[in-house]
């Protein structure tokens, strides 16, 4: 059974759904990226929510304060640490026999999770697309442009469009500077800071998100803490595809 229940939140509150049983022994705080309501994107979060009830796991799941049902003034991502702590809180509040409180995130949902998860006693954590790379201008990452030149050059329309004029080359040679760059980033390091025992990477092999975290990720140093880095071959970033879903619902669901 589902239940909305509006939870305390600093000196306000925040609207948040809860699915599963208060019988419990693991739970989830699930955190949602960008300004995206609890459902998710495409009810992504909602229907992950709906099987880990089903097989006995409790899911809590919020609308950020100035997002959706919560009031108030949305503070962004990385200023998200009372909204993470309050949906920690109130899953223990509904569930008092759990035993391992885990989180999961997509895009800055991912990243906030892991800034704030550990400070709110969860983890072990399940980021997929975690956003480490902010734009510089119109252009899109480093690694995203590699890899969309990768794909174009196993095109033969992509050739014959490039022969017959189609292709912007001002937009092309900025693209190809571009993508020869390789790219840092400090809050790939602390995502990896943020990593309990037990977490996981998921990204999705065509999403542009995915392939500049990718990047970062392999440039850090010292290297990155040895978690699973999984990937599932799909280039929607929300794994909106139903094969994307299946993958990552198989995920998530393991034991």
């Amino acid at each position: 059974m589902r239940r909305l229940q509006p939870i305390p939140c600093g000196t306000g509150w925040i609207m948040a759904s809860l699915d599963g049983p208060a019988t419990a022994r693991r739970g989830w705080v699930f955190v949602t990226g960008g300004t995206q309501i609890r459902a998710g994107p495409h009810r992504l979060y909602a229907r992950l929510a709906a099987e880990l009830g089903a097989q006995g796991e409790a899911v809590i799941r919020f609308d950020r304060r100035g997002v959706g049902d919560s009031p108030g003034d949305d503070p962004g991502f990385a200023e998200s640490a009372p909204e993470i702590a309050a949906a920690g809180a109130a899953l223990r509040g509904f569930a008092p026999g759990l035993e391992e409180v885990r989180g999961f995130g997509l895009c800055d949902g991912a990243t906030a999770l892991a800034l704030h998860g550990r400070a709110a006693g969860i983890g072990p954590l399940l980021l997929a697309n975690p956003w480490a790379v902010p734009p510089r201008d119109d252009l899109p990452p480093a690694a995203a442009i590699r890899g969309h030149y990768a794909r174009r050059l196993a095109d033969p329309a992509a050739w014959a469009r490039l022969v017959g004029g189609g292709v912007d080359l001002r937009r092309l040679a900025r693209g190809l500077v571009r993508g020869a760059a390789r790219e840092t980033s400090p809050l790939a390091a602390r995502i990896a800071a943020g990593l309990t025992a037990g977490s996981r990477l998921v990204l999705a092999e065509d999403d542009g998100t995915a392939q500049a975290f990718a990047s970062a990720w392999a440039a850090l140093r010292p290297a990155p803490p040895a978690v699973p880095l999984l990937r599932i071959a799909t280039a929607s970033h929300s794994f909106a595809d139903a094969a994307g879903y299946a993958a990552l619902s198989a995920l998530i669901r393991q034991r």
